[in-house]
């Protein structure tokens, strides 16, 4: 009776030890889950496929992330739902605490990067942008033209300027620098259908490309939006009256890598497929990305009988009928140019 006794005592002793011991494991590991990870600044952080639990601890310890300690192990023993991480890459921020950066690794919702294609901007920005973005895969570098337009399934031997829609588009560590071209040239296809069925039936277009390409010029002439229809109504009249359009910036894309800033007169008198100064009608394909705005004001032009337009000198422009109300609206910029 007294052996059992014992035996009983020594149980009792021996599961109160190992209760005491499993509520200390239990209370470490809980104060682990919930302590803040140790970054000061948002961090992007990427899991490999195939790193195990083991080797995802070791990356974290050595990325100053969490404390090398044996509580990790014990918090997947405890909560093992949060040992089904999968590979990506994570934005992690310091308000996390070690249970909300397991959580986020097994939700498999990895970081957004974004990238912003201003409106105006020609295909070779966007080439420049996409080579610069983080954590995009590269495959456009030194593409060949040909394989561009075949990649977004235009005719061969079309241009692909002017084919991309400006905006701000998100993706995934990894993702192809070509999905991103795809998807501004769906938008964009998108966007000027939408304008070419809304537009003014009495438009001197054959085609909607050639709306697009009017909307590239009013992308380049003017950045206010109350003046974009103006402009349009501008080049409409010109068109209809079969003159020139003598627009400045297709004189500059015609020069390519020439233009350091100045267009000289000489510019003006030579002749390229792109100079509005020396070919009748439209160029031959946008000169840059229009935007929204710019493809509306393509589509319903303002109605008026200007004929010209020139810059006012506060980031505006001065519209005119005549020439001779033109040359006044000249020598006046010009003049506000000379004063201190």
């Amino acid at each position: 009776m007294k052996k059992t006794r014992i035996i009983l005592v020594t149980l009792l002793a021996l599961a109160a030890i190992a209760g005491g011991v499993a509520y200390y494991f239990y209370h470490q590991t809980e104060a682990f889950s919930e302590q803040k990870i140790m970054i000061r600044e948002e961090t992007i952080f990427t899991i490999s496929p195939g790193t195990g639990r083991v080797a995802l601890e070791k990356k974290l310890a050595e990325s100053g992330i969490i404390p090398a300690s044996q509580n990790y192990a014990w918090l997947l023993q405890l909560e093992p739902e949060l040992a089904k991480i999968k590979a990506g890459t994570y934005r992690l921020t310091p308000d996390m605490t070690v249970r909300d950066m397991l959580r986020l690794f097994v939700s498999g919702k990895e970081a957004q990067f974004s990238i912003r294609f201003v409106e105006g901007s020609k295909l070779s920005d966007w080439q420049k942008t996409l080579a610069d973005a983080p954590y995009l895969k590269q495959t456009l570098a030194d593409l060949p033209a040909d394989k561009l337009t075949g990649m977004l399934g235009l005719p061969a031997g079309s241009n692909p300027e002017g084919r991309f829609y400006p905006d701000t588009y998100l993706y995934t560590a990894g993702t192809e620098d070509a999905d991103i071209l795809k998807r501004a040239h769906q938008q964009m296809e998108t966007r000027l259908a939408a304008a070419w069925k809304t537009r003014n039936t009495d438009l001197p277009y054959a085609t909607p490309y050639e709306m697009l390409i009017m909307a590239s010029l009013i992308e380049k002439e003017t950045g206010v939006d109350g003046e974009r229809k103006k402009v349009a109504s501008v080049f409409m009249n010109r068109l209809r009256l079969k003159m020139r359009l003598q627009t400045d910036p297709t004189v500059i894309y015609g020069m390519g890598e020439r233009y350091q800033g100045t267009i000289y007169r000489s510019d003006l008198t030579r002749v390229t497929p792109y100079n509005t100064y020396q070919i009748d009608g439209m160029p031959p394909t946008p000169i840059a990305m229009p935007g929204s705005a710019s493809l509306d004001a393509a589509a319903k032009p303002d109605t008026t009988d200007y004929l010209f337009f020139v810059a006012d000198g506060k980031g505006g422009h001065v519209f005119t009928s005549t020439l001779r109300d033109h040359n006044r609206a000249v020598a006046d910029y010009r003049s506000g140019l000379k004063k201190p």
